[in-house]
């Protein structure tokens, strides 16, 4: 389908935070653009437009995820940006950011413009580049930010590892200051840390297992948070694990620093508890944490505390996953899952609260278009149903097919995604299935079994 041609998305329940909108509505895109919202859009009256019949679904603003690894650079046996756009567009999401743990690093305006190019002659999902905070991502000298931003990147950090050195941190912060692209952190100290493979604590102990304390994570979130309200600096405290983190958060805004946060489906979802077999999956940083942990994070969403969700999609080689736990990798693929989990760990949220979490709010942290769906926004489109599916890894457009929720039955799935106005997929896996309709137009089933 080009973007010129008119699609219309009939009978789906319009759920967009930005219009503070929930009702039953037909939508009309043309040119890559939202052209119209009402109560009914008759096909006779768009005879050229494509329509989608969408009754039973919920059609939001297309989700963006602000914390994905798609590895491309240097790492294409774990991922590449053709495997991670459309994994992207499986899971519902119209955009990603992708970090710059890459080899080499994203530290480059001329890096900056191959993800960009790339992603472009990929043609699904939208790649917003989220560049090194230092060079190498070795904590020692600045990256060039304005050159960074002026290439296309739209945040920094030095994601996979934290900028030891709080004199830097600073500095990189006042030079960084004047650009809206906020600062991104990482959050574990790395001699609390200190090769612990899981959550330190009565598991790690019962287990025999070298474990990090929560207190390595917290202590760089109350460091960097400190920074932010001394710089100005906008800032951002990814993959959030602890309680006690979410409240140093929280104390920030109250002394009028910039600061937002992100969560993960696994760290709403999972416990240290995962570990026992010594099961690889469960490896990831931060580690999951206890009970007590998730039951604070879930709250934080539930109460407007937690600003955005994220996948910290991070995909492996199956050879990466095996082995000793000591020697796997850190991580796992998060795209695919994320819209079924975050409703299973969350299933009193409200949409209109799921939709901001996963759209709104992200457009606005990363400053980009979208979040929305009035009239004249970008045609980026998220088609969901509350229906049961299990989780097939081996089914997974990603290359990295290891997840945690492996098996696991989710209640809610992204049945269609459209990009620029363009349908993207269609979760029946087919060619979509074509009715004829009263009026003599064709209407697409989406996402019907």
């Amino acid at each position: 389908m080009r973007v010129s041609e008119p699609l219309l998305l009939r009978g789906g329940r319009v759920v967009d935070p930005s219009q503070r909108l929930d009702a039953a509505r037909d939508v009309l895109i043309e040119n890559g653009r939202v052209a119209r919202i009402a109560e009914e859009i008759t096909p006779s009256e768009v005879p050229a437009a494509l329509a989608l019949d969408l009754h039973g679904a919920i059609v939001a603003p297309g989700f963006i995820d602000p914390h994905v690894h798609l590895r491309e650079p240097g790492q294409t046996h774990k991922e590449s940006i053709v495997s991670g756009v459309a994994a992207a567009v499986a899971g519902g999401f119209t955009a990603v950011a992708a970090m710059p743990n890459t080899t080499p690093a994203l530290d480059t305006p001329e890096l900056i413009r191959g993800v960009l190019e790339r992603a472009r002659d990929a043609g699904l999902a939208r790649v917003y580049p989220i560049a090194a905070m230092t060079l190498g991502r070795a904590g020692k000298e600045l990256a060039p930010y304005h050159l960074l931003a002026q290439a296309g990147a739209v945040a920094f950090s030095d994601d996979g590892t934290t900028v030891d050195d709080a004199r830097v941190l600073r500095r990189a912060a006042l030079y960084a200051r004047d650009l809206d692209a906020p600062f991104i952190s990482h959050c574990e100290e790395a001699s609390l840390r200190a090769g612990g493979l899981m959550n330190e604590g009565g598991t790690s102990a019962r287990l025999g297992i070298a474990a990090a304390p929560r207190l390595a994570e917290d202590v760089i979130v109350a460091r960097d948070l400190l920074i932010a309200g001394d710089t100005g600096k906008r800032w951002h405290i990814a993959h959030l694990s602890t309680g006690r983190g979410l409240e140093l958060v929280k104390w920030a805004r109250g002394q009028g620093i910039a600061a937002s946060c992100e969560v993960t489906p696994h760290h709403l979802f999972f416990t240290e508890a995962l570990f026992e077999g010594f099961a690889a999956s469960g490896r990831v940083c931060p580690p999951l944490r206890t009970e007590e942990d998730v039951a604070a994070l879930r709250a934080g969403v539930r109460r407007g505390e937690v600003d955005v969700l994220a996948t910290d999609h991070a995909p492996h080689a199956a050879g990466d996953k095996s082995g000793l736990l000591s020697e796997t990798a850190v991580g796992f693929s998060g795209l695919e899952i994320a819209v079924g989990a975050y409703a299973l760990a969350l299933p009193d949220l409200p949409l209109e609260r799921f939709v901001a979490l996963l759209s709104t709010n992200v457009a606005r942290l990363l400053n980009v278009e979208g979040g929305t769906l009035a009239p004249g926004s970008v045609a980026d489109v998220t088609v969901l149903r509350d229906e049961a599916w299990t989780v097939e890894p081996e089914r997974f457009h990603s290359k990295g097919k290891s997840t945690p929720f492996a098996g696991l039955r989710l209640p809610r799935r992204a049945v269609a995604t459209v990009v620029g106005g363009r349908l993207v997929y269609d979760a029946t896996g087919r060619q979509p299935r074509v009715a004829d309709t009263s009026d003599g137009h064709a209407t697409l089933r989406i996402g019907t079994r």
